[in-house]
């Protein structure tokens, strides 16, 4: 069937002027609605409209259907395109019957991504040591990588990425003070690498680090650095997405000592570059929205010979001479230029940032914004978070800010549970909030490198996990939005199964996650990983594991606590007989299994597939299932295990050495499962080098424990 062609005038209303040109944001959604009329063989005439005087607000727009012609109207161009996306979605979904009258303005201000830059191993992300990290040094220099992650991004509601990066001027700016410091070329290191790295991101500083052990990936001067930044900013900016780059501090990482510069926070010049290097970064890149500051990892200074952490008011009074100088330097030297100014919570004290940002949450042309760590490193844990509860009226009615959502649980396995998310992004105290930044630590955003049957080029992360990092995109925008709408985008994304089957199936499999990381709670990213069954060993030995591997045994299990808001009771506390209404142990364990066995039983109605998509889809559901199985019987034989320590019960230990060996058994086909998709083999920079088959002994370990408990 013919498809009429769009009408895509670009209307100023507020002039009664036509514009000549499209604005790329409204061709980006125009594009995509003639793309979903021919999948539909559909026709229509849609046009789609700016018009600032509309009672919207900005990215919000509306939709308005009469006959066969539908209005898009936003208040500016990224709501228009917004909109256009939206109207896309309905039509390739649902068709033109689809469409209704609509109205809709953002939630959240801000949806951003957190991105650890792998740069260059001379200017490191934290990171960096890692497979992921290596892998994706390359990509970070490729146009058609960011091309294609941007317009993913925009397609998913996200309007901003925020780049960390421990010192990222050297491969992004050449400071007019300090030009011997700027960095040509692009390059990693051949390794070997250690396991482990300081978690501060100190003393990175081995041979595998130096110039003799770095090979180059790709020839460019700084010069031609700049300007690929300045087209991907200017790229971002086509789509409605905003680049930030965001720092640790203080990193001296790819200067060699040169001018005098290190990372003594006494240092002049050392403040001076800092400085001077804030301000370059600012009038070298137009489109760049904001920074972002940490008083962080590596703010230490001499005490009695000993590197120390500097107490919070002088960091934040060398964050005033550096960072905060170098901002208002920029700003006086291109009057009317605006930029958002984020200062992380992290490491100091709300107040004392408060008082000593003055100058710039004052400034006309600065928006000053905090950074909160909402749910430490696992956002995959509960619903409702505690740790902002003395954050927030610190706050509350002098700024705003942002949120840092970590996600180091799910790397390797396709997740997707709208519910979660949205009761998630519901519970974030909303009166404080501009929005959130979503994304890891302990891996990196880029290309996926682990998939056995790959596509060429390999996938980016977010479009293998599509229908995860949508649901943090899309319900950050409007957390209304409607399951129905996604079962309606996966029956057209896969017609060949039943889209509120997979849907439920997915849901009830991806719970796996938040039920085990919430009752076996490590907040931060070294201390537990649930798809590897492990933390840094260093950490789980602290918490009574037998074993050195990383591995977390029953021990662990034992000893480490559920999170304040998992509403489950802890073993030790239901050994001891205590009452609560949270859910025991033994009764999560129960809904666990419930979940996934009503998830394999879906699957199977499903039947098999040939979409290749779907079918990597349906296996990983397959194998959080098994997981789920596993952390069950897990749970269970360790509950056993506390309850035959104390009551000396041969039948408690009977229970326990069964239970055991059936979470032994799952472990296995977990394994089976993982391998049959994934490598083996992963180098994670926070939780070490994890081998799936080889951990299959410890797992069996975890019975031989049970065996030696001494019954009456």
């Amino acid at each position: 069937m013919r498809v009429q062609s769009i009408l895509c005038a670009l209307l100023l209303i507020n002039t009664g002027t036509a514009s000549g040109a499209m604005k790329p944001q409204v061709k980006f959604a125009s594009n995509e609605i003639q793309a979903s009329l021919a999948a539909r063989g559909e026709n229509a005439s849609v046009v789609l409209q700016v018009d600032d005087s509309v009672d919207l607000k900005p990215e919000g727009f509306m939709i308005r259907k009469s006959g066969e012609s539908i209005t898009v109207t936003g208040k500016d161009a990224g709501g228009v395109m917004y909109g256009g996306l939206d109207l896309a979605e309905t039509i390739r979904s649902e068709g033109l019957a689809g469409v209704k009258d609509k109205r809709q303005d953002p939630y959240m201000r801000m949806r951003g991504i957190k991105f650890n830059i792998p740069l260059d191993v001379r200017s490191p992300s934290y990171s960096d040591v890692c497979d992921a990290a290596q892998k994706n040094i390359p990509e970070m220099w490729n146009m058609d990588f960011w091309k294609t992650y941007i317009d993913t991004l925009a397609k998913y509601r996200y309007n901003y990425i925020s780049l960390w990066s421990m010192h990222p001027f050297p491969s992004m700016v050449k400071v007019p003070e300090y030009p011997d410091v700027a960095l040509d070329d692009v390059k990693r290191s051949r390794g070997p690498f250690q396991e482990y790295y300081s978690g501060l991101g100190v003393d990175w500083t081995g041979p595998e680090f130096q110039e003799e052990n770095l090979e180059t990936v790709k020839k460019m001067t700084i010069e031609e650095k700049i300007a690929f930044w300045r087209q991907v900013m200017a790229y971002g900016k086509s789509r409605n997405v905003d680049f930030y780059i965001v720092t640790w501090n203080i990193f001296d990482y790819g200067i060699d000592g040169k001018y005098g510069i290190n990372d003594d926070p006494e240092n002049e010049t050392t403040i001076d570059y800092f400085r001077q290097s804030v301000k370059a970064l600012i009038l070298t890149y137009p489109d760049l929205a904001g920074i972002g500051i940490t008083t962080g990892e590596n703010m230490r200074t001499l005490v009695d010979g000993k590197k120390k952490h500097m107490p919070a008011e002088p960091k934040e009074e060398w964050m005033v001479k550096t960072y905060v100088a170098g901002t208002l330097d920029a700003l006086a030297a291109q009057p009317g230029r605006k930029i958002r100014f984020i200062h992380r919570q992290h490491m100091t004290g709300a107040d004392m940032v408060l008082a000593k940002m003055q100058p710039l949450i004052q400034h006309p042309d600065v928006d000053f914004i905090f950074s909160f760590k909402y749910a430490k490193a696992h956002v995959y844990s509960a619903t409702r978070q505690p740790y902002h509860e003395e954050f927030v009226p610190t706050i509350r009615g002098k700024v705003k800010t942002i949120w840092t959502l970590r996600n180091d649980d799910v790397y390797l396995f396709r997740w997707a549970c709208a519910d979660f998310v949205r009761e998630f992004v519901k519970n974030i105290p909303y009166d404080v909030s501009q929005g959130y930044y979503y994304g890891h630590d302990g891996f990196i955003n880029g290309r996926e490198f682990t998939q056995l049957d790959r596509e060429s080029p390999r996938q980016l992360e977010v479009q293998k996990h599509w229908l995860q990092w949508m649901l943090w995109g899309r319900l950050g925008y409007n957390p209304d939005y409607s399951n129905d709408r996604i079962i309606a985008m996966l029956g057209a994304r896969y017609p060949e199964v039943n889209g509120a089957k997979l849907f439920d199936a997915w849901q009830k499999a991806s719970m796996v996650y938040p039920r085990v990381t919430g009752f076996h709670w490590g907040s931060l990213d070294f201390m537990w990983y649930i798809e590897g069954v492990r933390g840094r060993n260093s950490y789980t030995s602290q918490q009574g594991a037998e074993l050195k591997s990383g591995f977390h045994d029953v021990n662990t299990f034992l000893n480490i606590p559920p999170h304040a808001y998992a509403g489950v009771q802890s073993i030790q506390d239901f050994v001891d007989g205590k009452q609560t209404e949270d859910l025991t142990p033994l009764s999560l364990a129960d809904l666990i299994d419930s979940d996934v066995e009503a998830a394999e039983e879906t699957l199977k109605e499903l039947g098999e597939v040939k979409d290749k998509e779907l079918r990597l889809t349906i296996d990983d559901i397959r194998v959080i299932c098994e997981m789920g199985r596993y952390y069950a019987d897990k749970i269970r034989g360790s509950t056993y295990v506390a309850l035959a320590r104390k009551g000396k019960d041969q039948a408690d230990k009977d229970k326990a050495v069964s239970t055991l060996t059936w979470a032994a058994d799952h472990y296995k086909a977990y394994v089976a499962l993982v391998t049959s998709n994934h490598i083996n083999q992963i180098w994670f920079n926070r939780v070490g080098t994890l081998n799936f088959r080889d951990q299959v002994e410890d797992a069996m370990l975890d019975i031989e424990l049970a065996k030696q408990i001494e019954v009456k």
